[in-house]
């Protein structure tokens, strides 16, 4: 019987024609992350990151989304990465809250890229294949570890991540199955992530080295490098470190029929997926109105243990630290009636207003509660309740983003980040990737106006 690391290798390497549903999906993800990569690309983390490019980066052939500055292959597809994971504004797959398109996306972008240089440009139909076959490797070797993964306090994102993106540039690589076994193998030597740094800076450098080492895994495969036979299911390997019990069924059952592309999501608010359904109600009853911030005595939240677990944060401090903080949500979508980029600024933080209501927050766990599901119980002084119910969040499974969604949000990020570029001209070449010759040529005009050449 193959190991499972062969059969993932097998499967990267000789996949089934993707159904065209998947396609829309790959490239869905694929328009949603470049837009998260361009409002994420002033950042300051991003920012001092492309300080390094003059002493680490090799010959700038490569863009950087967003920005003036070009890198070579492998700190482009890092930056990249960490740029459209930075507002945790990028998809989110369920149920294991992966990200797959940020790890994976920039680094087949950047081999893309790299390759239409050299004379042998890669196909948008070629391109969304990979990306999808990496977002599906990366989603199952989740799908294996959840919720132990996460819970024991590794970043998802990233440690499953830096195998999709290895795949994903090896089947650009074309690279054999042996030698996509060996990429599995260099890409666990380079895993790392931790929840701890969630809401800081720290968490952008495991999601950029997801990218560039996944990335620099295959290349290396593809010159011999070579690595363990059973890198994922060792006894040593990837699994066994990661979980007391894997479930190995969810690697490799109803591979190439079964498609985890579909079951990604598309946030409509710059905060982690949890928080989803309690922006939406708490808009909807600032909407409503009929109270103001001195009338609260307590916010109630009940749902999903998860939502307590992840974002019961009070006093937090930066904008970063806000996109994971229930009492900063509650406070900015409910007393302002805001959840876009700003809210969830250094500035939308400093309001004294919002710290000070952010400790009326109370939690209710509800095991049975779905994750896109919340309930938000406002006790008002005169001992009024006012309560309201999100069943099913929009931007989850059971209400997805449509693609005028995904542009306008692509739209608000460049106005976001006051950026000269053609929003309108990349939505429709991203929108149109599958019969683009080049799958890469888009990345030019994510540049500011004055620099494309």
């Amino acid at each position: 019987m193959s190991s499972i690391s062969a059969i993932v290798a097998a499967f990267a390497h000789a996949p089934p024609a993707l159904p065209d549903a998947v396609i829309a999906a790959g490239r869905r993800s694929l328009l949603n992350m470049v837009g998260t990569a361009i409002g994420g690309s002033g950042e300051a983390a991003i920012d001092k990151m492309a300080a390094l490019l003059p002493v680490f980066s090799g010959p700038p052939t490569n863009t950087l989304i967003g920005r003036p500055e070009r890198a070579d292959m492998l700190w482009a597809a890092y930056i990249n990465a960490a740029a459209a994971n930075i507002f945790d504004y990028d998809d989110t797959h369920i149920p294991t809250v992966i990200h797959p398109s940020a790890p994976v996306g920039p680094a087949v972008l950047a081999l893309a890229e790299t390759l239409a240089a050299q004379g042998r440009p890669v196909a948008g139909q070629a391109l969304i294949e990979a990306f999808v076959l990496g977002a599906e490797v990366t989603c199952r070797l989740g799908n294996a570890l959840h919720p132990t993964h996460y819970a024991r306090g590794w970043h998802i994102t990233s440690t499953c991540g830096v195998f999709g993106a290895a795949m994903a540039a090896g089947r650009l690589l074309d690279l054999s199955p042996s030698q996509l076994v060996d990429a599995l193998g260099n890409a666990l030597a380079q895993g790392a992530g931790s929840v701890e740094t969630l809401g800081t800076m720290s968490k952008s450098l495991s999601v950029g080295q997801a990218a560039r080492g996944g990335l620099m895994a295959a290349i290396l495969a593809a010159d011999g490098y070579t690595g363990p036979e059973e890198p994922l299911e060792g006894k040593r390997g990837f699994l066994a470190l990661h979980a007391d019990q894997p479930d190995l069924a969810a690697i490799t059952g109803e591979l190439g029929s079964h498609w985890e592309i579909l079951n990604n999501t598309f946030k409509p608010y710059p905060c982690g997926v949890v928080l989803n359904p309690v922006i939406e109600a708490c808009l909807a009853l600032h909407a409503k109105g009929g109270f103001d911030a001195a009338d609260v005595a307590s916010v109630e939240l009940t749902g999903h243990p998860l939502l307590r677990q992840r974002a019961d944060r009070p006093g937090v401090t930066t904008g970063r630290s806000a996109q994971v903080s229930a009492q900063h949500a509650v406070a900015v979508s409910l007393l302002r009636g805001r959840a876009d980029l700003a809210a969830f600024s250094d500035a939308a933080v400093a309001d004294p207003d919002i710290r000070a209501f952010g400790e009326k927050l109370t939690f209710r766990d509800d095991p049975a509660s779905a994750l896109d599901a919340v309930q938000v119980r406002l006790r008002l002084t005169d001992g009024q309740e006012i309560l309201h119910a999100v069943s099913a969040a929009k931007g989850g499974l059971g209400h997805p983003m449509s693609d005028a969604d995904l542009a306008g949000k692509f739209r608000d990020q460049i106005a976001w980040r006051r950026l000269p570029v053609d929003g309108d001209a990349l939505i429709a070449a991203l929108e149109g990737l599958e019969g683009a010759a080049d799958g890469a040529a888009f990345l030019r005009a994510t540049r500011p106006a004055t620099l494309q050449d």
